[in-house]
């Protein structure tokens, strides 16, 4: 039962530190900022924006 109760007490802390918005807006910078990492690195993604990319080129 204390394995229980330990998981317990941890949810009950995060769920008060993500009622914070001194963790949250942290939490919201990193997530876009690893986001948009995570985007350039997915081959499928790099080849939509490779395209993009190279249709404004021809159009200039």
């Amino acid at each position: 039962m204390a394995l229980f109760d330990s998981i317990l007490y941890a949810f009950v802390s995060l769920n008060e530190l993500s009622a914070s918005p001194f963790v949250l807006v942290p939490l919201a910078f990193a997530g876009a900022y690893l986001g948009g990492r995570v985007v350039e690195v997915i081959p499928f993604t790099r080849r939509i924006i490779e395209r993009r990319e190279a249709q404004l080129a021809e159009r200039e």
